[in-house]
């Protein structure tokens, strides 16, 4: 109701519908990235291009800077450009051997081109060394890959997130699309509630943080 008050408001103000739903349209998004964070950043691929410019240009005048390929390679990944961040990835291999980062990206780049024992082994090796780098993070990815090929084995990296992110709204929300999307509709239900009644419990500082997470938890019950 509000958006349609909104809308008609503007569009008389304007004398423009067209020019009324782009300003509405603007006043929502910088509405929802300040208080909620629904919507993805339009600025993100723009800043992720030039910070890949910067890398480009970093390395070329210095071969050796071996952190400055690994965050390229970091982005690259991003971008899905996985077989580009796998060659990035294996030339900085020595030098990062005992870094739990490392071999969490290379098995996910691996994961991603549909090496898949070799993939879960190298992130499986990563979390070893460190079993909350990236926040858990790579338990989500290897359920991920492994939601259409071994759905008890997706379901035990979905635990083993929320083993580690026992507070967060955002864990139960991505836990009950996991469960929603393997056919466990009461556990992905039972995860959403508990998303928004984590988010609820949670000190103000936090809240916004969170509050996309919880938005999509109450929606995503709902269906």
């Amino acid at each position: 109701m509000f958006k349609i008050l909104g809308f008609l408001f503007l569009a008389q103000f304007l004398g423009n519908p067209f020019l009324a739903l782009i300003v509405l349209f603007l006043i929502l998004y910088v509405l929802d990235r300040r208080y909620v964070g629904i919507l993805p950043s339009i600025g993100k691929p723009f800043r992720r291009s030039r910070q890949m410019s910067r890398l480009r240009t970093t390395i070329s005048l210095n071969p050796n800077d071996v952190s400055s390929k690994f965050e390229l390679a970091r982005l690259l990944i991003e971008r899905k450009r996985y077989s580009d961040a796998k060659e990035l990835l294996l030339n900085i291999a020595d030098r990062y051997e005992q870094s739990a980062e490392y071999w969490v990206e290379l098995g996910y780049a691996n994961l991603k081109l549909g090496m898949l024992p070799e993939g879960e082994a190298q992130m499986l090796q990563g979390l070893e060394i460190n079993r909350r780098a990236q926040y858990g993070q790579p338990f989500l990815r290897l359920a991920e890959i492994f939601r259409g090929v071994d759905q008890d084995k997706a379901l035990h990296y979905v635990s083993q997130f929320q083993e580690i992110q026992t507070s967060s709204s955002e864990a139960y929300y991505l836990a009950g699309s996991m469960y929603k999307a393997l056919g466990r509709n009461d556990e992905a239900r039972r995860a959403f509630e508990e998303s928004v009644a984590i988010y609820r419990s949670l000190p103000k500082y936090k809240k916004r943080q969170e509050r996309g997470w919880a938005l999509r938890s109450f929606f995503a019950k709902m269906r």
